[in-house]
């Protein structure tokens, strides 16, 4: 990379793979490309309209739109102007935070889709900063509206009489320049604006693509938040790195209608590879699963064979086909060509592998996808590390570890003095490299608790074996803390319970200096129906409740002793009761962040009456009035 700035790695690119497809979005019926040229072409003249407007270096300019090929013109544009981008989740619908986001971050303009645009619409005139609204969709309606055709004519118009100043504005954009303002989902307090640099991005793309390789032919449907860390860094930059395409969902008139259009976009895009989180692998699955039951049960009993002996094969993923497991290759090779290409084939029939991050992933479900033939690289990383610290890959990968550190990076794992710890012992993850942010934005406390020293203190929990692998066991905030003052984490139960039932939609564990760990369990409303439905049991009687319920009792037991599962876990941290929940845990409710992680302060808080109940003789009883009320609600 010439340069070290966004700014520069996006000439370069335009240069080098000029007349190469860049975008890709579906506006009616089919995809249409940009290539690298026409981005360019797009991004300067965006740039010029904002230069032309008075946006200068330092600037703040927030994007909230649905990804598309408009949301990487406005943010380069942005880029080019030296001015900075506050890129905001079209989820946030509360108007406090984001009222918050644009006040704080002084924003002078936001670019905004037509659906976005009331929001933002209904709280300007509290925010005295802001002076523009550009329309990514049109439809000025007032003077400080303006819509993106006309800006960019205005920019163009511009450059005709100032294209020495534009080459001179974006040459001097500089590495350690802010680049975006991004803020965390604010579940304790109001969330902190985390300030990444261009060369925290380019660090870190420069970082990512050593770990995962590919080149100019390959696609990939971004289907994560383009506004979050992980989505940006690998689905916009290492993408354009490498010269390959980046194709958009296309966008519904809600959020489930961007959703159900997936699978078919998955087809038409044929992507190479996907990023993942958790909770969208999980979906995966399950849906897979559904399929595989649809054929019937002799499909069911062979596809079950199939992954009993692929998980043979592949050991821990890194000792695959070796030693005796040579020896399942051919009956590997078998249901690879009868069962798991045809999989394969819904996913495009190109799916090489998932990138998955986000929050810890199950070894079961890292399991599952590696013996369909599409492995799950589980990576780790936090928007404070602009946000990839280490990841598993193609060419070094070990199932149950979020991977290797990526390259010029620093890592110690601290005991709570801030000691060093040998492989293999747990304490705090501590990292170091030119990917760690600038700062948070205002905030020099919070700023100097995270950077000491030049090292990023993550919060989370984890520890390195003796290969240099990282084991992530979760939030140092969010563990289990028992009676005793012993600590666990909870997210490899958690992960573990729901990939593992498909009667389980969602949980959460929960234990604050209690006497016993408790479970919080949203059911698989339609999976439970179909398995009352085939022991001819309803929800609305005695009976169905009691099988409901006895059903969810044999999935915690199947990790004690004498289980399926024994062994995965501690005994004394598995859910001793728990309490049946009517709705999930979701974005639109708060319970879930902007990449499905659930918010464990807001859920706790909202569901105490149950969490107190669950420590009562009655509440422990899983068969408790609560509980059947819930089971015979399910039916509506």
């Amino acid at each position: 990379m010439a340069g070290r700035t966004i700014v520069d790695m996006m000439e370069t690119s335009a240069q080098r793979f000029a007349d190469e497809v860049y975008l890709l979005e579906k506006p009616t019926d089919k995809y249409v490309g940009l290539t690298y040229r026409e981005t360019q072409e797009k991004v300067h003249k965006f740039a010029a309209g904002l230069l032309a407007l008075g946006i200068r270096k330092g600037d703040r300019i927030s994007v909230i739109s649905e990804g598309r090929s408009l949301w990487v013109v406005a943010e380069l544009g942005i880029f080019y102007t030296g001015a900075i981008n506050v890129p905001i989740s079209v989820k946030i619908n509360e108007v406090a935070e984001l009222k918050f986001r644009l006040a704080h971050s002084g924003c002078r303009m936001v670019v905004v889709s037509r659906g976005q645009a009331p929001k933002v619409e209904a709280i300007k005139k509290d925010l005295p900063d802001l002076e523009t609204l550009i329309l990514l969709d049109g439809g000025e309606t007032s003077p400080d509206e303006i819509g993106v055709d006309r800006l960019m004519a205005m920019g163009a118009d511009w450059l005709k009489e100032h294209q020495e100043e534009f080459e001179t504005t974006w040459r001097g954009v500089e590495e350690n320049d802010p680049a975006t303002l991004s803020y965390t989902s604010g579940t304790t307090a109001d969330p902190k604006g985390i300030v990444l640099t261009h060369r925290n991005y380019t660090a870190n793309v420069e970082q990512g693509a050593k770990m995962v390789e590919f080149d100019s032919t390959w696609t990939s449907l971004v289907i994560l938040p383009w506004d979050h860390s992980f989505g940006h860094t690998v689905g916009l930059y290492i993408i354009m790195l490498r010269g390959a395409k980046l194709a958009a969902v296309q966008a519904g008139k809600s959020v489930m209608d961007t959703l159900r259009n997936i699978p078919e976009n998955i087809q038409e895009t044929k992507p190479h590879f996907l990023l993942s989180v958790p909770a969208l692998a999980s979906n995966f699955r399950k849906n897979i699963e559904k399929g595989i039951r649809q054929k019937g049960p002799r499909v069911e009993r062979l596809f079950q064979m199939a992954l009993k002996n692929a998980y043979a094969y592949i050991g821990e993923g890194w000792n695959r086909g070796q030693g005796t497991r040579a020896l399942r290759k051919p009956l590997h090779a078998f249901y690879d060509r009868i069962l798991f290409s045809k999989i394969r084939e819904g996913f495009g029939g190109n799916l090489e592998f998932f990138i998955g991050g986000g929050a810890y992933l199950d070894i079961e479900m890292q399991r599952f996808f590696f013996a369909i033939g599409i492995p799950m690289y589980q990576g780790y990383g936090l928007t404070e590390a602009a946000p990839i610290i280490s990841t598993n890959g193609p060419r070094a990968h070990k199932l149950g570890t979020s991977g290797k550190v990526v390259p010029d990076m620093d890592i110690r794992v601290c005991d709570e003095e801030g000691n060093d710890l040998p492989p293999g012992e747990k304490g705090e993850i501590v990292v170091r490299g030119e990917n760690v942010m600038a700062g948070y934005w205002n905030n020099p406390t919070a700023t100097a608790e995270a950077l000491q020293d030049g090292w990023l203190y993550t919060g989370d929990l984890g520890y390195l074996d003796e290969d240099g692998y990282l084991y992530v066991l979760g939030r140092v905030k969010s563990l289990l803390i028992s009676g005793n003052g012993e600590k666990y984490s909870p997210e490899g139960i958690e992960e573990a319970m729901v990939a593992g039932s498909p009667f389980i939609e969602q949980v959460m564990l929960h234990n604050d200096h209690d006497p016993y760990t408790v479970a919080l369990i949203v059911p698989h409303r339609e999976n439970l129906r179909d398995w009352l439905d085939g022991k001819k049991l309803s929800c609305l009687t005695e009976e169905g409740q009691d099988a409901a319920l006895s059903l969810f009792q044999a999935e915690i037991d199947a990790f004690r002793k004498g289980g399926s599962r024994e062994g995965m876990f501690e005994t004394e941290w598995l859910p001793a009761a728990f309490a049946v929940l009517g709705e999930g845990f979701t974005e639109e409710n708060r319970m879930l962040n902007s990449t499905l992680k659930v918010v464990r302060r807001r859920i706790t808080e909202f569901y105490k009456n149950r969490l107190d109940h669950l420590y009562t003789p009655e509440g422990k009883n899983p068969f408790d009035r609560r509980n059947r009320t819930i089971v015979s609600r399910l039916e509506e």
